[in-house]
């Protein structure tokens, strides 16, 4: 990684459709690789969603289309790596659009730093969570899963997708896929790991993340492009009645 501190514009947005935000994230990925923006960073929830990433998953999906929308869940395949995995309220969602070739970083880095920033914030918690296991993606409370990952780096070496951390989201929607195909395998959240000793507040993990993820990749929060980002970002999401915050 360079020495050298660079910048990054932070969107903060609300609970959000995810197709509205595979098409920002083409669109900033796009501006990124064409040098018009700088470093950026979309964080988020989403409405509840199950994505599948490039390999044939459809069968870590345990029940029908028809439960599937009396869940009110939307079903994705999307151009990123891992499988099968859930999004939803009470989980946030940060999607860098990033260039690891200026910041000198390779993917394999790159995931492991997002392994960090979640390893980071759940130690504010009390709670011990470890990244880095063979065969397992992702960042795990001993058997159980609280972050996953999944990203995608085209042409130029640009991110998009990036990472999703269990805050108190409904653990329920789980019960219905494999989730990244981990068999046997249980998922968790903070706020369960915590168990009574605290409420766990999504937006205060969101900023916890932020820091993170800034402080591991070495980068600063700017706000003067924050106005040329959410232009880009209210032209993609105006049909979806999306705040940005």
């Amino acid at each position: 990684m360079s020495a050298m501190v660079r910048s990054l514009s932070v969107v903060r947005l609300g609970l959000t459709r995810y197709a509205p935000m595979i098409r920002l994230m083409e669109a900033l990925a796009d501006r990124r690789r064409d040098g018009l923006i700088g470093e950026s960073l979309l964080t988020l929830q989403h409405h509840p969603v199950y994505t599948m990433g490039k390999r044939p998953t459809e069968h870590h999906i345990l029940v029908s289309d028809e439960k599937l929308r009396e869940l009110g869940a939307e079903v994705h395949k999307v151009p990123r790596g891992g499988e099968v995995t859930f999004h939803g309220p009470g989980q946030i969602v940060c999607y860098p659009i990033i260039s690891l070739r200026e910041l000198r970083l390779g993917p394999r880095a790159y995931v492991e730093a997002l392994e960090d920033v979640m390893v980071d914030v759940a130690a504010l918690y009390g709670v011990q969570a470890r990244g880095r296991l063979s065969h397992m993606t992702g960042v795990w409370v001993g058997d159980r899963k609280i972050g996953a990952i999944g990203i995608r780096v085209s042409r130029g070496g640009i991110t998009t997708h990036g990472l999703a951390f269990n805050v108190n989201p409904n653990l329920e929607f789980y019960k219905h896929i494999i989730p990244c195909g981990m068999e046997g395998k249980g998922v968790t959240s903070l706020q369960v790991e915590c168990a009574e000793r605290e409420v766990v507040d999504p937006s205060v993990v969101r900023e916890q993340l932020v820091a993170s993820f800034m402080k591991r990749l070495n980068l600063h929060e700017r706000t003067d492009e924050a106005s040329n980002l959410h232009v880009v970002a209210s032209d993609v999401l105006q049909e979806a009645d999306v705040e940005i915050r």
